[in-house]
């Protein structure tokens, strides 16, 4: 992982760094020409009025140029904003009336160096953070956009959108990839940080997934294309990030229902000081530090912040409402295989019934397992080498098992309940050894396979932790026997263990959890849909490469690390404790700012420079999340 500065504005910087989105490239260049138009009135006003002191006319004709020149658009954007009710344009507001004040007044330089610097001023801001977009323009440009492309042996350079699954491409040495697909020559080192947050470099050869955003470090690999450039799953996490973009949390809608008192009570408070005082420009130094620069930013910094710190450690939280919901997490629900287990699971055994030979009783399972994606499928086919008949229509039961049809011939595997539901008489004396798989074949009890599920190391370390961040209660859920099920259990250190559940106990488990506590729901993604779905908070484990974990999960964790739960909750519980305390930084030095303008210790141009403090509080108290 990176390493973090010890600034907090210097990081907060860094998740942009130079790159600007051709949008914002306008927009500054536009505020840069106004502005040095309007300095160049202001200038040319100045030098006039030394030449021809007796022409105030021309002069005035010359500053009130400069004045529209950088005040109309000001107008504008307030005029829409009050139309519109639209709490974004407050500060322009605030502005706008400042700036019509200071020319009833006759104070022209004030007028044109108010918005002059308050643009000056929050170009930098902006450059600080950039609303998360310039992040996520950096992570696009990891998806190359060009690849070569294999066409009767010869490599052409080609256009990566223009590739379809099935076409072949050649992955240089520090090259990118641009398409995720399955290596048939060569092998390499991947580096996968963009998506998992590994440091270390991933040993990837032939029949190996490899996905797009990653970068090939040191060997030439040949690579068979299996989804097409905006079908990766890269591709869908920026599409979930920029769909995200715009979400608020819920103390943001706070500061929103405030602003709209605040706006009327800054005037009040501007107009109060200028019938009391008689001084016009103390109004419009307390019109000017009312600003709400800072309000803007209590919840866009510490979110932008969290989605950083989340992303280099290869998790995807595709809205910053969840942030608010896994902060108050105090129980949580896990599946066993693939999640607190390492999902690969090990044959031990396995118990003839009707099968003749253990060849006829593994080359039957996984013909049918070809057609699912259940770790125990995949074991299966790792198991077969290669042993299956083809041509047989499967179908998957999720949470049940599989069915394949040829012919009238009819193979069936799973669990012992879905096998008994089906007419079969299976006994449940295999089941103290472990999980078992068993198979039936046109009407006959084949027999059973017997797999064994090794527990994440890190998975105990994790469920400690989560206890001393004060979770309740840690309960796992499970389609797999009472024994095999007690066994992890025991060994890991969940505080309940539920077992031979189908998908629907699963959720009716989540359901009754919610009463009365806030859940989170960890899985696979793949049969844990409808679990994730209900929980408060989903999270899906191992979703490099799953749209289905992807889709189905409000977090998805790209790597199986189950640290990084614990982490996730430290970090959303930070993120809200520094959303509450933006919002007291930022109102207390607005009010403080007002009394000092409305007492003429601050001047309108001083406080065109100072009203920006709180933002800049904001902004460095923010970035701590970064550490």
């Amino acid at each position: 992982m990176k390493t973090i500065s010890s600034s907090a504005g210097d990081e907060l910087r860094s998740l942009n760094g130079d790159m600007l989105s051709d949008g914002d490239k306008k927009r500054f260049a536009k505020d840069i020409i106004t502005s040095l138009a309007a300095l160049t009135c202001l200038a040319a006003g100045k030098i006039y009025t030394k030449v021809f002191p007796e022409q105030d006319v021309i002069a005035g004709i010359i500053y009130f140029v400069g004045v529209a020149i950088i005040g109309v658009p000001i107008a504008i954007t307030a005029i829409k904003g009050f139309i519109k009710q639209d709490i974004s344009a407050s500060m322009e507001t605030l502005v706008f009336v400042a700036v019509a004040v200071c020319v009833l007044d006759g104070e022209y330089t004030v007028a044109i160096l108010i918005p002059i610097i308050l643009t000056v001023v929050h170009f930098l801001e902006e450059k600080s953070i950039m609303g998360g977009r310039e992040a996520l323009d950096g992570l696009k440009k990891m998806q190359s956009k060009t690849a070569i492309k294999l066409v009767n042996g010869a490599e052409v350079e080609v256009d990566a959108k223009s590739l379809v699954p099935g076409d072949m491409i050649a992955v240089k040495p520090g090259a990118a990839l641009s398409v995720d697909g399955t290596v048939v020559s060569g092998a390499t080192n991947m580096d996968q940080k963009s998506l998992t947050g590994e440091s270390l470099p991933k040993e990837t050869g032939v029949g190996d997934t490899v996905y797009a955003g990653t970068v090939n470090i040191d060997g030439e690999i040949k690579v068979r294309v299996e989804k097409a450039y905006s079908d990766t799953s890269f591709s869908k996490i920026v599409e979930l990030l920029e769909n995200a973009e715009n979400m608020t949390m819920p103390e943001t809608r706070i500061v929103d229902r405030f602003m709209v008192y605040y706006i009327p009570m800054a005037l009040i408070i501007a107009t109060l000081v200028w019938l009391f005082t008689k001084d016009i420009s103390k109004a419009v130094a307390v019109l000017v530090v009312s600003c709400p620069c800072g309000y803007m930013l209590v919840s866009s910094a510490p979110v932008i912040a969290a989605l950083a710190a989340s992303s280099k450690r290869g998790i995807l939280i595709k809205k910053p409402s969840f942030i608010e919901r896994l902060a108050e997490t105090d129980y949580f629900v896990f599946d066993k295989t693939g999640t607190v287990t390492g999902g690969t699971l090990e044959a031990v055994g396995v118990h003839l019934t009707a099968a003749e030979s253990e060849d006829e009783l593994i080359t039957a399972a996984a013909t049918v397992a070809n057609g699912s994606l259940h770790p125990t499928s995949r074991s299966i086919l790792k198991l077969a080498d290669g042993r299956l008949d083809e041509g047989y229509n499967v179908t998957e039961e999720v949470g049940r098992g599989v069915r394949g049809k040829k012919d009238g011939s009819e193979i069936i595997l799973g669990s012992r309940r879905f096998l008994m539901s089906e007419g079969f008489e299976v006994t449940d004396e295999f089941e103290a050894d472990g999980a078992c798989s068993w198979v039936a074949k046109d009407g006959k009890l084949l027999g059973c396979i017997v797999f064994r599920d090794i527990p994440r190391p890190e998975a105990a370390e994790a469920l400690k932790e989560l206890k001393s961040l004060g979770i309740v209660e840690n309960c796992m859920l499970t389609g797999d026997n009472s024994v095999a099920a007690k066994r992890v259990g025991d060994e890991i250190g969940f505080d309940t263990v539920k077992s031979r559940l189908l998908p629907e106990q699963k959720l009716e488990n989540v359901k009754l959890a919610k009463v009365g506590h806030t859940v989170t729901a960890v899985g696979d993604g793949i049969n844990d849909s409808p679990a994730l779905g209900e929980a408060d908070v989903g999270i899906a484990m191992g979703a490099m490469g799953s749209d289905t974990a992807i889709a189905s999960a409000d977090i998805a964790l790209m790597n199986n690390d189950l640290r990084n739960l614990p982490f996730l909750v430290r970090l959303c519980r930070k993120t809200k404790k520094t959303i509450y305390a933006n919002i007291v930084i930022a109102f207390s030095i607005s009010f403080v700012m007002i009394f000092l303008a409305a007492a003429g210790v601050i001047s309108p141009v001083t406080g065109a420079f100072l009203h920006n403090i709180g933002a800049f509080i904001v902004l460095l108290n923010s970035g701590r999340i970064l550490k």
